[in-house]
Order: C-alpha cells, then sequence, then structure tokens
C-alpha cells in the first residue's frame, strides 16, 4: 500500500522520470507515433506502445468507441478494452487523464450480443485514474450484467474514475488482491433490457472475491440512484473494507421511482449456497464512517451473512431500514436475527427502523444511538439535505465539503463514542462518520 500511496503523490515531471510518456486523444490515429503531437486513438494500442513505469496520458474530449474496435469477444463476454500487461511494484503502468483534462468514454453504440465490459483489467500493478464511462449497454434480456470498470489483477489503483447513465454495474471486482478503489463515483446506472427491466443487477460497486483476493479497499467513493445496491460483496470469499464512502437514493431513479433491491452497502452473504460450500472461515467484512442515505431497503444491511461484520463509525439516515443485521445459521439456510457483530459508534435516525433483526445478546455493540438513550433528531445535525452528497468533489479529488449529518452544537452526537484507535477531537469521538470541528460542533 505504501507504493500505491506514492505513486499517487508523485507529480508529473517526476513520472517522466521514471519512464516513458505515451499520449491517447479523441482525434488521434493508432497508426500514430504515440507522442503528444503524434497520439494514438484508443488506449487499447497505448497498452501495445506501454511498458512498466509508463505513463499513458489521456487527453479530454469524448471517445466514441464502436464494436468495430471491440479488444477481445470470447463466449458471453465482449471487453471494449482489455488491459493485460502489467506493471511491476516499483514501475507501474499509469493510465491517467491529462491534468486537468476530462476524457469521456461514450460507449452507447456498442451492443454486440454479449456482456459488455468498457475496461476489463486482468493485469496488475496499473494505476487508473481521472477517467470518465457513460452509455454502457445491456443487450441481453436473460440474467446477465455489463460493467464500467471491471478489475481481475492485483495492487491496482483505480482513482477518481466516473461511471453513470448507462445499464451497467460501475466498478467490479472479483479476483485480485490488494486494489484500492479511490475516489470513484457511480450513478444513475440502470439496467432496464434484461430481466423485468428493474434493474436487480446493476450495483454501483460490487466486490466479490474469490478465495485469497485479500485486501481489496474501497476509500471515498460514492454510489447514488442505481437501480440495485450501491455497494455490494455478496458470495466474497475474503474481507472487503469499505471506508469513508457515502450511498444515496440506491433502488430509485432520480424521480425516486421504486426500481430494484436498493441497499446502501451489502456487506456478505452466499444467497443459497449449500453449507458446505461457504468460506471457512467466514469473512468478516468492514464499514467504517460511511454515510448511507435515503436508500430504498436499508442503509447497512448484513444480508443473511452467517457470521459477523465490524460496523464503526458509520451514520444511516431516512433509509426503509437504517441499519438491517439479518443472518443464518451455519446451515445457512435458517434465518436469525444477527449475531457476532461488532458494532460501535454508529448513529441512526430519521427512519421507523433505525436497527433491527438484531441479537444485541448475540453481538458486542455499545455506543451507538440506537442503544445510548433519547432518539436522535433532524435538530442533531446541521444538516439534513442530502442532495449534497452529490456534490461536485474538491479539485484534489477527495470528498466535497458538506454540513449534511455533521453534528450540529449541543447535538447527542458529541463526545458520545468510544475510543477505538482513530483520531478524534474533544473528550471522546462522536458518533457517526463525522467528527465536528470545534466551530462546528462546539467541541470541547
Amino acid at each position: 500500500m505504501r507504493i500505491g500511496l506514492l505513486c499517487l503523490l508523485l507529480p508529473a515531471h517526476a513520472l517522466s522520470a521514471r519512464g516513458a510518456e505515451l499520449y491517447v486523444s479523441p482525434d488521434g490515429s493508432d497508426g500514430g507515433a504515440g507522442t503528444r503531437q503524434s497520439p494514438f486513438a484508443t488506449v487499447q494500442r497505448a497498452q501495445e506502445a506501454a511498458a512498466p513505469g509508463d505513463t499513458v496520458f489521456i487527453r479530454g474530449g469524448t471517445y466514441r468507441p464502436t464494436e468495430g474496435q471491440l479488444a477481445y469477444r470470447k463466449g458471453i463476454f465482449a471487453h471494449i478494452t482489455h488491459l493485460d500487461k502489467s506493471g511491476t511494484a516499483d514501475k507501474p503502468i499509469r493510465y491517467w487523464a491529462f491534468p486537468g483534462e476530462r476524457p469521456v468514454f461514450d460507449c452507447s453504440a456498442v451492443k454486440p450480443p454479449q456482456r459488455v465490459d468498457a475496461f476489463y483489467v486482468s493485469a496488475s500493478w496499473l494505476h487508473l485514474k481521472g477517467l470518465e464511462v457513460t452509455g454502457v449497454q445491456v443487450t441481453l434480456t436473460n440474467h446477465t450484467q455489463a460493467i464500467g470498470f471491471e478489475n481481475d489483477g492485483s495492487h491496482n489503483i483505480y482513482e477518481q474514475l466516473s461511471i453513470h447513465d448507462g445499464q451497467a454495474i460501475g466498478l467490479y471486482s472479483v479476483r485480485g488482491s490488494d486494489n484500492l478503489f479511490l475516489n470513484c463515483d457511480a450513478w444513475n446506472n440502470w439496467d432496464f433490457t434484461s430481466e423485468n427491466g428493474k434493474g436487480g443487477n446493476t450495483d454501483g460497486f460490487g466486490c466479490h472475491p474469490t478465495k485469497g483476493a485479500t485486501g481489496n479497499v474501497f476509500r471515498g467513493c460514492r454510489a447514488w440512484f442505481n437501480s440495485d445496491d450501491g455497494f455490494d460483496c455478496i458470495n466474497a470469499r475474503e474481507a472487503v473494507t469499505f471506508e469513508n464512502c457515502w450511498a444515496f437514493g440506491n433502488g430509485y431513479s432520480p424521480a425516486f421511482e421504486p426500481r430494484a433491491d436498493g441497499n446502501g452497502f451489502k456487506a456478505g452473504g452466499y444467497g443459497s449456497t449449500p453449507a458446505a460450500k461457504l468460506p471457512q472461515p467466514i469473512p468478516r467484512h468492514t464499514v467504517r464512517f460511511c454515510v448511507a442515505a435515503r436508500n430504498k431497503a436499508s442503509g447497512f444491511y448484513a444480508n443473511h451473512h452467517p457470521g459477523g461484520c465490524d460496523w464503526l463509525n458509520n451514520t444511516a439516515y431516512r433509509n426503509g431500514c437504517n441499519f438491517n443485521m439479518q443472518g443464518r445459521l451455519a446451515d445457512n439456510r435458517t434465518e436469525v436475527d444477527g449475531r457476532g457483530h461488532t458494532l460501535r459508534n454508529n448513529a441512526s435516525a430519521a427512519s421507523s427502523r433505525l436497527i433491527d433483526r438484531f441479537d444485541a445478546a448475540a453481538c458486542d455493540a455499545s455506543h451507538n444511538s440506537f442503544d445510548l438513550g433519547p432518539r436522535l433528531g433532524d435538530r442533531d445535525f446541521l444538516s439534513v439535505d442530502a442532495r449534497e452528497l452529490t456534490q461536485p468533489r474538491q479539485a484534489s479529488g477527495d470528498l466535497p465539503a458538506l454540513r449534511f449529518l455533521h453534528p450540529a452544537p449541543g447535538s447527542g452526537l458529541l463526545d458520545a463514542g468510544a475510543d477505538i484507535g482513530f483520531p478524534f477531537l474533544g473528550a471522546a469521538p462522536d458518533l457517526g462518520a463525522f467528527e465536528a470541528s470545534g466551530a462546528a460542533g462546539n467541541k470541547r
């Protein structure tokens, strides 16, 4: 992880000293030299020329791939771009938006009778940054899916990617370890073509790691108005971490018309998998410092998980159910109230079900708003306008500064938490995803 963070901090001039620079432009040619003066037309052609340590700068503008440009077709899969050339630990290959520019890949013209991936990444030690994908299509009417960015590699960084207004899952990862999904957005994605047209397989982010695919982290990501769930890790054989992520309005259209499931964070569960085929041990997912607001079903959902998860300093507001800990016994058939969970410093407000399907005696739960006394009200927050969650990001790519669900002066959230090893102000941590500053929260 230290290597990945170092890459994020290196300026462009330092990168050029470590490898060559290649360029892609909407008005380029794959017969060009890949230089700034003679750029390639496709990322696929740039990969052919790239070597470990190189940076591929992708110029701003709209790219409109066609079916004739598909990089890979086999069976039910069609990949518009397939990145299968790996970097190394000390020389990753970077596919970056040119500084100050926005490359947009409009995939709406690609409609093969197959599952479409806009970017399929099977390589490792890559860093994708600043790319936008829209219009990914579904053409099959049976149970299927399309994908904006699919990861099957390891040690990759996906940073400041945007996937929106298509029929695809935004970002999807199954194989590969130690991947960081950083400051990415997925919104308004809805598969209206397959099955019943409600979009029941279109999540903002899906991470379902196979056995051995450890260390995958989502940080600073947002999912809103996706037709199914915001973040989903059903059938995961290894643990996944979600931190400082936001889920808003999933399971709804932008007009709040109901669509599919609509959970903010779906952490675990194995569907109808026979007990003998469950992973051992059952992975323990971590969801911390996250926000779930106005999602159709549950804000934070254990999804029949037969083991426990860690839910730390999260805020749920006005979801169908804010925290739903529904579990199963080891037979993966018998439904029970959730067991084995750790819940600490969580805030839950403005729902008729603040927490549900929860066996408190079989969990380690304390210092949460739902077990500390008076119910939280809107007065406890600086703002309850959930639309703030969709504001533009900061220039750095970090989440926007906002007032929504931050503790108000005199709030019951202030200093009501337990020290779980993260920095805080005042006498004790605040409840929820946001720690009040001295001015905003009247901290001691």
